[in-house]
């Protein structure tokens, strides 16, 4: 067992099962446990487990965290299960900035630290480092995570401090974090801009940067992970004659932009970036008005030829569309994702 083939019939049910069940099988035998623990085999079994039937909406409200899963047929939640936070916190003191093949890049805001954090193992690890690394600010600061050519798991901090920009790396294979060079024009650098979270999607990190205010510059900036070079590229051309949300999504490794705009009704447009050009894919009818209290608890859509507009308290309503189903839950982050995510039940640890 112990030179078990890559690919005997064992190693190949092994990287089907779920999470959770991988967890339990470690405990067979000291084989299994050195086989399901070496890279190869996670890399396998996470790619194998992003699939739309694997997906869980992660929801904090106050002290709790809860999963639930999306029944499929009727396209909303099934019973939560309470998720223990591994590390200590505070109320209302966990906001979620990114994730990626199950990771969640999170920060603890009464010590403004981030953490790698697995919900599903509830294995983290703390990035903070006492030179002052890894502490995030709220409204000033960016956050990706992404995965090298290497399989090396790495977080890019975008700070803004005073006007002045620095841009740092986290690797989760050498455990540390190094200064890159970014160039970008000085106004994106003030607080009248607001950074969205990375997409990652065709080896490159991908930016909104959105200037607070009607009729304000739209920008999306692109950060090749291979090069570790910066470009920007345009916004679509939405209207701008209200506010304009963009929220960026890795659509079968296509990169999607849901363009929301409007005041008190909202139009929400679906675009696909081909090149460096925008692409329009379709249109909805303008939602009904709501208040922006709700707007703010959108978590996620989810759509099955519709679209159905999810908060923390269930289905919101309904969009009614011809189209052809994506089969899968796009996350949103009208709140920058601060209290919600979509994320892939996977065993990718947090730490080497």
């Amino acid at each position: 067992m112990a030179d078990l083939p890559t690919h005997t019939i064992v190693f190949e049910i092994l990287t089907r099962l779920p999470a959770k069940d991988v967890g339990r099988s470690k405990s067979v035998c000291k084989q299994w446990y050195a086989l399901l623990s070496t890279q190869n085999f996670v890399k396998i079994h996470c790619s194998r487990s992003v699939v739309s039937s694997n997906q869980r909406v992660l929801l904090i409200d106050d002290l709790t965290c809860s999963v639930r899963p999306i029944i499929s047929n009727n396209n909303d939640y099934g019973p939560s299960s309470t998720v223990t936070f591994p590390f200590h916190h505070q109320n209302n003191d966990v906001s979620i900035l990114s994730h990626l093949n199950g990771l969640l890049c999170v920060c603890l805001n009464h010590t403004y630290e981030l953490l790698l954090w697995n919900p599903t193992t509830t294995a983290f690890k703390r990035l903070s480092t006492p030179d002052s690394h890894g502490f995030y600010i709220n409204n000033l600061d960016a956050i990706g995570l992404y995965v090298d050519p290497d399989d090396d798991y790495k977080v890019l901090h975008i700070k803004r401090r005073s006007g002045v920009l620095g841009v740092y790396v986290y690797s989760r294979e050498v455990d540390s974090w190094r200064n890159i060079p970014f160039i970008t024009r000085q106004e994106y650098l003030s607080p009248h801009f607001n950074w969205s979270a990375g997409t990652f999607c065709g080896g490159t990190l991908y930016f909104t940067v959105c200037e607070c205010w009607i009729g304000g510059t739209n920008v999306v900036i692109c950060f090749d992970v291979n090069s570790e070079q910066f470009k920007e590229i345009s916004f679509p051309p939405v209207p701008s004659n209200g506010m304009v949300q963009g929220v960026l999504v890795n659509v079968k490794n296509v990169l999607h932009m849901f363009a929301s705009t409007g005041m008190f009704e909202m139009t929400i447009d679906l675009w696909t970036l081909q090149g460096d050009y925008w692409i329009k894919v379709l249109s909805c009818p303008p939602i009904p008005p709501i208040s922006l209290s709700l707007w703010c608890d959108i978590t996620h859509y989810v759509t099955n030829g519709n679209w159905f507009v999810m908060t923390k308290l269930g289905k919101l309503f309904t969009i009614e569309m011809d189209m052809k189903p994506f089969e899968c839950f796009y996350p949103v982050s009208w709140f920058r994702g601060f209290k919600g995510a979509v994320f892939v039940q996977t065993i990718v640890s947090p730490s080497i």
